[in-house]
């Protein structure tokens, strides 16, 4: 067989075979989703006690994820929001809008931009955003995760954990979780530490409280 023959028989296996995966997802059982375990999320973390905010309607159908948890958490003047929204394998476990583009298309400029690590040589992962709108300012962290992995940043590294659930569990579940604080004047260090800190306790607990699927009865 010559090289030309060779390279056109490799692409018609490598069709095939992403043929047959699409068609086997395709055939997966419809999931049911409980996610109630994530309400159960501390009212009390680390020092902060939390308050429970509604999602507004129209903000919910527009995120369309499977269940979302919004707070505010408070202590000694310092105030962290929070949000997960998390979206089930049959929603391909990540929202269709991006922080980037909600920021920005509810009137937020975003300042800066960057990637961080939790703890060194952690897991954990966030994406840092300076926005600021009408002179409000604000730091924000925001990642993903799956029942697998977390810290993810979104892009390759989620499609990847999609992949690989597909492959193993069958699930491709997952969630965006977002953290922020108010950023008054030069505080933009102090406000890093508050948020760094607050997820470091958080992600474990979200994970302790992971969705479970299982096939619709």
């Amino acid at each position: 067989m010559n090289s030309s023959n060779l390279v056109t028989a490799i692409l018609v296996l490598v069709l095939l075979a992403v043929g047959g995966f699409a068609w086997s997802l395709q055939v997966q059982p419809t999931l049911e989703i409980d996610a109630s375990a994530l309400s159960t999320l501390p009212m009390e973390i680390d020092v902060y006690e939390g308050e429970d905010v509604p999602v507004e309607s129209t903000v919910e159908s527009v995120l369309r994820a499977d269940f979302n948890l919004q707070r505010s958490y408070y202590a000694a003047g310092s105030l962290v929001w929070l949000y997960v929204g998390y979206y089930g394998t049959t929603r391909g476990g990540r929202p269709e809008h991006t922080p980037r583009g909600c920021y920005t298309g509810a009137g937020w400029g975003i300042e800066s931009a960057r990637t961080l690590r939790v703890i060194p040589d952690g897991d954990l992962r966030v994406n840092e955003y300076v926005v600021e709108r009408e002179g409000e300012r604000r730091l924000v962290h925001f990642w993903f995760r799956s029942v697998r992995k977390t810290g993810m940043l979104g892009g390759w590294d989620q499609n990847i954990d999609r992949l690989i659930g597909r492959l193993t569990s069958g699930r491709a579940d997952g969630a965006l979780i977002r953290i922020s604080t108010p950023l008054v004047g030069d505080d933009e260090v102090s406000a890093r530490g508050r948020l760094l800190g607050f997820a470091s306790v958080l992600d474990p607990l979200i994970a302790e409280r992971w969705p479970t699927e299982s096939e619709a009865g």
